[in-house]
C-alpha cells in the first residue's frame, strides 16, 4: 500500500537577507509514514520540523527532493485535498462564531450544504465545545482555540492529520482529551503527523518516532525499539556470572517470564541526542 507521506532527500534552503549565504533548514531527510499510524516528529526549535510541514503541505516549495501524499506530489494541490492542517499557533477570525468559523471552513473544503450542521454539531461535541459554537472565537482561552483549531482540521473528514502542537496552551484534562481523540483518529482509519513537546504524550500515543536537530535526522523507528536502553539487565545481581546469568534466565523462561532490557524515557532520548547531535544513537 502506497504510504501516506514519503519524503525523500529533501533539502530546504533559504537565503540570509542582505547576505549571498544561504541557512540550510532540512538537510537530506528522508521519512516513510505508513496509513493507519501515529507518527510523532520531534525535535528542539529550529530543528526543521515545521519547514517540512511547510514542503509537505505546499506552502513552501523544496530546494531539493521530493515529498508525496498518498503516491502524489505534495506541490499537486490535489494531493492536500486529503489533509488537514492545524499550525502551532493557529489565527481565527474572532468575530465568528466556533459554529461560523466551521462553517467558513467547511465551504472552503467544499463540504455540501446538506449535512453540513449535523457534521458542525458532531465536531463541536468531539472537541468539547458544543456549549460554546455560539460564542465569538475572540472570546476562547488558548485551550478552547487549540480545540476549534482541530475541528477545522477535521472538517473536511481527512484521511491525514498534520497537527503541530496540538496541546499547546492545554490544561492537563484537555490534552489528555485530544490524546483520546487523537487515537480515536487512528482506529478510524486516519493517519495523525504529530509534532510536539509534551513527550510523555507522543510516548504513551505514537506508534512511530522521528528526532531531528539542525535539519537531520538523528533517529527513527517505533517507541519502544528507541527507549530500549540495550546492554543492561532488568534484573540487577552483584556479582552474577555469566553462568548465573543463563541460569537466571532458563528459570523466568521456564516460569513464563522473560529477562528483558529495562527502557529509558523519550524524554531522556531526546534530551540525549538534541544535546549531542555530534554523537546520534
Amino acid at each position: 500500500m502506497t504510504p501516506a507521506i514519503a519524503i525523500k532527500d529533501l533539502i530546504k534552503d533559504f537565503r540570509i537577507p542582505g547576505s549571498d549565504a544561504r541557512l540550510r533548514a532540512v538537510d537530506g531527510l528522508n521519512l516513510t509514514i505508513e496509513r493507519e499510524a501515529i507518527y510523532g516528529l520531534l525535535g528542539p526549535n529550529g530543528s526543521g520540523k515545521s519547514t517540512t510541514i511547510k514542503v509537505l503541505l505546499g506552502l513552501l516549495k523544496a530546494s531539493a527532493g521530493n515529498c508525496e501524499l498518498f503516491g502524489t506530489s505534495s506541490e499537486n494541490a490535489s494531493a492536500r485535498i486529503r489533509v488537514g492542517y492545524l499550525p502551532e499557533a493557529p489565527y481565527f477570525q474572532r468575530f465568528l462564531t466556533g459554529r461560523e468559523l466551521l462553517e467558513y471552513f467547511g465551504c472552503l473544503s467544499g463540504l455540501k450544504r446538506a449535512g453540513a450542521n449535523d457534521r458542525i454539531d458532531e465536531l463541536l461535541e468531539r472537541v468539547g465545545l458544543e456549549d460554546a459554537g455560539d460564542r465569538r472565537v475572540g472570546s476562547y482561552s488558548k485551550g478552547m482555540l487549540q480545540r476549534i483549531g482541530l475541528a477545522q482540521a477535521l472538517i473536511a473528514d481527512p484521511d491525514l492529520l498534520i497537527l503541530d502542537e496540538p496541546t499547546a496552551g492545554v490544561d492537563p484534562i484537555g490534552a489528555a482529551d485530544i490524546a483520546s481523540l487523537i487515537t480515536g483518529l487512528k482506529a478510524e482509519g486516519k493517519t495523525v503527523l504529530l509534532c510536539s513537546h509534551l513527550l510523555s504524550q507522543v510516548e504513551a500515543i505514537c506508534d512511530r518516532v522521528a528526532i531531528m536537530s539542525r535539519g537531520r535526522l538523528l533517529c527513527e523507528g517505533t517507541v519502544a525499539s528507541l527507549t530500549e536502553n540495550t546492554g543492561k539487565d532488568s534484573i540487577r545481581v552483584d556479582g552474577l556470572s555469566k553462568d548465573g546469568r543463563e541460569a537466571v534466565e532458563t528459570l523466568a523462561n521456564e516460569q513464563g517470564g522473560t529477562v528483558s532490557a529495562p527502557s529509558r524515557s523519550l524524554e531522556d532520548l531526546f534530551l540525549e541526542l538534541a544535546r549531542n547531535t555530534e554523537d546520534p544513537l
